[in-house]
């Protein structure tokens, strides 16, 4: 059972994102665990060094990247994450992170569509 708020989060989003068609979990890079559909990453928990009680989520947003840039908890993306839409939300000790739950969910629903297949895209659009 997830300890922390930041582990329940990523539980939580992990357990939607499972409910996709065709959505596997598996290890991402190094100490990372990625969401796929059909051997495409659309979402990525963690990173190197990371605390219990923080959380990094790595995710595709091509119709809101930029609104997104404006959240507290976003990462201005650069180079190559910026160019496709990529964008980092860091969730630290202090960091809410149930109280973006929803917010989560919406954006991992909007990458698991831009990342899919056409076909199952449709199927949760």
């Amino acid at each position: 059972m997830p300890s922390t708020p930041h582990q329940r989060a990523e539980a939580a989003l992990t357990a939607y994102g499972l409910s996709f068609p065709e959505t596997i979990a598996a290890p991402a890079w190094q100490t990372t665990r990625g969401l796929y559909v059909r051997k495409k990453m659309f979402c990525v928990f963690g990173a190197k060094g990371e605390a219990l009680d923080a959380l990094t989520i790595l995710i595709k947003l091509p119709i809101s990247a930029e609104m997104a840039e404006d959240l507290p908890f976003v990462r201005p993306a650069r180079g190559w994450y910026k160019q496709h839409q990529w964008v980092t939300a860091l969730f630290g000790a202090d960091d809410d992170v149930l109280a973006e739950i929803d917010t989560l969910r919406g954006w991992l629903k909007q990458s698991y569509v831009a990342v899919a297949p056409k076909g199952l895209g449709k199927m949760v659009d």
